[in-house]
């Protein structure tokens, strides 16, 4: 008897699924984790509900735990897509670059109309340096939402290490378009331009952004930098500059001055 009252008094407290994934979407993570501990007592292999946990253990930087949901949900659902894109987005942010585009492959595979796993999937092969499958990648996100800025940037730096300067500068161009901060833009613009090679288009940015912040010691080091690979005797003198004001990239480079 006690055992059957055990049962309904709890079952009777479990917030119904719906208003649990309404407590996540409005940011209360805490309190629909607690919610999906009673949920989940009474429906075990509910991977919906499993992954709105991963979900909140995720936002709130709970990473081992979030990991041992989407495994879970895995086991129980091994085509459930998802769970692959979660593992391999902690995978991306973690800088795993290879854990991560396997992962988000095998979401690809079996969801292939999902930005946000195209787009990480992008950025992933970005990582691993197979800029071409990136760009291809990239660009079906693209025909997902055109209109995500930052798409346009990795897009621009996958066609830019392929050497497709032209094209690299119109994704630049675009992504400029959609960044309302254009010291960010121009700084990140420059910043994919130098990795990619094109030293004194990277220069006009970074100049860009210096002559509206003049305290911008990043990309003073980032200007410096370029200089210093063109054997230009300034750029060592930037960075050096930057690195006593205080910027971290510069005072981790600067040994190439010496």
């Amino acid at each position: 008897m006690s055992t059957i009252l055990f049962v309904l008094f709890f079952s009777s407290c479990a917030a119904d699924l719906a208003e649990i994934e309404s407590d996540f979407n409005q940011g209360n993570y805490e309190e629909a984790i607690d919610d999906l501990g009673a949920y989940l007592f009474f429906h075990v292999t509910d991977v919906k509900a499993l992954h709105i946990r991963a979900r909140s253990y995720e936002e709130m930087g709970m990473l081992l735990e979030a990991k041992a949901d989407y495994e879970r949900i895995i086991d129980l659902n091994p085509e459930y897509a998802l769970a692959y894109a979660g593992l391999g987005k902690m995978e991306l942010e973690a800088k795993n670059y290879k854990e991560a585009e396997l992962l988000l492959l095998r979401a690809a595979t079996l969801e292939e109309n999902n930005f946000d796993i195209l787009y990480m999937l992008g950025r992933a092969q970005l990582m691993t340096e197979k800029y071409k499958t990136a760009e291809r990648f990239l660009r079906m996100a693209k025909e997902l939402n055109p209109e995500f800025g930052k798409l346009h940037f990795y897009l621009g730096m996958s066609m830019a290490f392929q050497g497709d300067a032209l094209g690299a500068a119109a994704a630049f161009n675009t992504y400029l378009r959609f960044e309302p901060d254009q010291i960010t833009g121009h700084y990140n613009r420059g910043f994919a331009m130098m990795r990619a090679g094109y030293l004194q288009w990277a220069i006009e940015d970074f100049d860009v952004v210096l002559r509206k912040n003049p305290e911008h010691w990043d990309a003073l080091a980032q200007k410096g930098l370029c200089l210093q690979k063109m054997g230009d005797a300034e750029g060592c003198v930037l960075l050096k500059k930057a690195a006593t004001k205080g910027s971290q990239f510069a005072q981790e480079i600067k040994g190439i001055c010496s």
